[in-house]
């Protein structure tokens, strides 16, 4: 089988678990070598550990995304060990879960920071690269929060919304350099939306609104980002991919 990113420098964000570790293990057995970024070292050893032991290249990289030094630390330390990054994946994230009358700032502030400010750091860390190299796969994670919103998340709900207009506006400057900048919005299907999953006063109400009728594995939305990451993407770019059952079809 051809793997489609071989030699590929990758970073993937939120590797340690769940979509991440997925795209990561996936990325790798691509030929991609990865940089597992979390800010659980327990977890980005794990992750690195599954791809190594399977014969994948990777490291581990702990880095809080909200922390613009430790961005440029990560990507300083993927460099040195891989050469200049290709494809970034930002996808790490955090919720803080609250109805908007009892919404602190504190919890508003948290997950700005790690979706847009982080996302926002690892682009400016990755583009010069790039723009050198006239060449690069840049996706970021947002989510059907981001599209039509969610009760009880409206910090989570504004930052994903963000990333899409990120992502439309990074793929604007940056297509004169053949940088394609693309999202995806994936079903819930990790550790962070284990409430809505698992809990009986919301799983039941959501899948209702799946018209498949049943949740995504990870591993079912890691392929979404190994096309959006290779060579037959090089003419899409400034689009969100909705991986997630039919839930936010347009209709």
């Amino acid at each position: 089988m051809t793997e489609v990113l071989k030699d590929r420098v990758a970073v993937v964000t939120g590797a340690g678990q769940g979509i991440g570790r997925s795209i990561a293990e996936r990325f790798a057995k691509e030929g991609a070598h990865v940089a597992v970024v979390d800010i659980n070292e327990e977890l980005t050893n794990e992750t690195t550990k599954i791809i190594t032991d399977a014969g994948g290249s990777a490291i581990a990289v702990v880095c809080d995304v909200s922390s613009r030094e430790a961005v440029n630390a990560a990507a300083a330390k993927t460099v040195e060990q891989f050469g200049p990054i290709s494809i970034l994946v930002s996808n790490a994230g955090v919720t803080r879960p609250a109805m908007l009358w009892k919404m602190t700032d504190e919890q508003f502030d948290l997950v700005h920071d790690v979706h847009v400010k982080g996302s926002f750091y690892w682009l400016q860390a990755v583009t010069p690269a790039m723009r050198e190299a006239r060449a690069g796969n840049i996706i970021f994670t947002t989510s059907g929060a981001g599209l039509i919103g969610s009760v009880g998340q409206i910090n989570y709900s504004v930052a994903k919304a963000g990333l899409l207009g990120m992502t439309r506006s990074a793929a604007r400057e940056l297509a004169p350099y053949n940088i394609v900048v693309n999202a995806v919005a994936p079903a819930a299907a990790t550790p962070m939306t284990e409430t809505i999953r698992t809990d009986e006063r919301f799983k039941e109400k959501y899948l209702e609104g799946i018209p498949m009728n049943r949740w995504a594995e990870p591993d079912e939305i890691a392929g979404t980002y190994v096309y959006l990451a290779g060579p037959d993407c090089s003419y899409l770019t400034g689009q969100c991919l909705s991986v997630d059952g039919g839930r936010t079809m347009v209709r």
